[in-house]
């Protein structure tokens, strides 16, 4: 498959000399070659961006909302065939990818809401004969940088509320997840947007750098580790744009002695094992509190131990490969490092081999019990299938062990007890709590809060907060003397 950039309204294959490889992590088939484009590819995007952003600005709000009730009808109309492609492409099963879709869905929806959300404000009088007014006016060109574990849905946490609010945009995939939006970009092609209103721009850092460096350029988002989240930030306010970079994590999930045990498990599981553990909310550090420790170890490692690994567009299969080989191999360096600092390994998952998928990078569910407080793995966000067990004597000193670390994204409780409940959700220093929830993710009308080493920016995506991200304020004060207003 041919991965083209789309660019004012064209399909365009980039002469670029470097590209990498995409592969089917479940087969190890080789599906495409991501051009590696730099900074003529994107000055290319960015200035048909901006030709566009005049005409589209002035263009009414209920009518620039009229794309996208299109583009929602299409997605639905062709959500199994992208999540075909997202499970060839990202490894998911193919029920995660469908799911993922939804949740993308959702957002559109909830963007063409912008003739009510993308209001201002008026106050008459404010001295005799006086009236202010606050305007929301869209920024210019916006991008996401967007990461290779969510390739459908992620994008549509930010393009369409900015391209609702009358800003146009640049899309950069993940280089090792390019399909997806292959695809999805040809359905916008048919939803009638003028030319330049969205573009597309493949590659990796030199497309990063040239994004973050472009004057016409006046918004970022981007979803990745902290580390790549920092220097986006750094370098892109440096540069006077606005950014929201949503970083890692290390979530972790309290389990009381109260909590309905199988309900609790069965949910840990599915968050800490679903889409191989490779997404920003996925559980990587269970806490037992009290005398739930010995149940929950044993119903846990028996969850982990016995759920179905393979390719994920075959029938019954729970969970499918982590990316490419080197993620494979990275997450089994970091599970060999948790048992030399004394954690054990109850269920391991390394060196996994799935039948007639021997060229997939397949690391099975792993626990590791035990883990040390002060040891690297208690700091470390695996991005794998990988739950990390460790013991507490009451709910005080879980929060006190969940508000110890570094990242903040979500923080999760099991228990039958409303007032432990309310406690955790008041003293929990994560922007996204779920009780009785594995994956807090927000819906598309609140914002996807993350905290601490996990977000950097004010606003998030999503909802309301996307708004005011994608738009400026602007407030005029006004005053028509009684002489000139009797003119008229």
């Amino acid at each position: 498959m041919d991965i083209l950039n789309y660019i004012d309204g064209e399909w365009i294959k980039p002469g670029v000399a470097e590209y990498v490889d995409v592969s089917n992590p479940a087969t190890g088939e080789l599906l495409a070659k991501t051009p590696l484009c730099g900074a003529a590819e994107v000055a290319s995007a960015a200035e048909a961006a901006a030709r566009a952003f005049l005409a589209w600005r002035q263009t009414p709000v209920q009518d620039r909302v009229q794309p996208l009730f299109k583009l929602r009808e299409l997605l639905k109309a062709n959500l199994d065939e992208i999540a075909r492609t997202i499970t060839n492409e990202a490894g998911k099963t193919f029920e995660e990818s469908k799911a993922e879709m939804v949740r993308a869905i959702e957002n559109v929806e909830v963007a063409c809401g912008m003739p009510m959300m993308g209001k201002g404000e008026i106050v008459e009088d404010i001295a005799p004969g006086i009236d202010e007014i606050m305007l929301r006016q869209p920024l210019g060109v916006c991008t996401t940088i967007a990461p290779f574990n969510f390739p459908g849905m992620i994008p549509f946490w930010y393009m369409p509320y900015a391209v609702a609010c009358g800003n146009t945009y640049v899309l950069k995939p993940s280089e090792k997840v390019p399909m997806t939006m292959q695809f999805i970009f040809r359905l916008i092609e048919q939803i009638g947007l003028p030319k330049g209103v969205v573009n597309m721009v493949n590659g990796a850092k030199l497309a990063v750098d040239a994004i973050l460096d472009h004057p016409a350029i006046r918004a970022v988002t981007f979803v990745g580790s902290t580390s790549t989240a920092k220097y986006l930030y750094a370098r892109a306010s440096a540069n006077g744009k606005r950014v929201q970079a949503q970083g890692g994590a290390k979530n972790p999930v309290i389990v009381m002695a109260d909590a309905d045990m199988e309900m609790a498990t069965r949910i840990v599981a599915d968050s800490a094992f679903g889409c191989a553990g490779q997404r920003c909310l996925a559980v990587s550090l269970a806490v037992t509190v009290a005398d739930a420790r010995n149940t929950f170890t044993e119903m846990i490692c028996d969850a982990a131990s016995t759920r179905v690994v393979g390719y994920g567009l075959d029938a019954g299969v729970q969970m499918g490969p982590v990316i490419n080989a080197a993620s494979r191999a990275r997450i089994e360096q970091l599970i060999g490092i948790g048992a030399s600092e004394g954690a054990s390994l109850p269920v391991d998952g390394r060196g996994a081999v799935v039948k007639g998928y021997e060229g997939g990078s397949f690391v099975r569910p792993t626990i590791l019990a035990s883990v040390p407080r002060s040891g690297q793995i208690a700091k470390t966000e695996i991005f794998g299938p990988v739950l990390s067990l460790m013991h507490v004597n009451d709910v005080d000193e879980a929060l006190e062990l969940v508000n110890s670390g570094a990242y903040g994204n979500q923080a999760s409780l099991f228990t039958s007890s409303g007032a432990a409940a309310r406690k955790f959700r008041y003293g929990a220093d994560a922007g996204n709590i779920g009780i009785n929830i594995g994956v807090a993710a927000p819906m598309a009308f609140f914002p996807f809060s993350g905290w601490k080493e996990s977000f950097f920016g004010d606003m998030h995506g999503q909802g309301m907060d996307a708004v005011e991200f994608f738009t400026q304020k602007k407030v005029v004060v006004e005053r028509w003397p009684k002489e000139w207003t009797r003119k008229f």
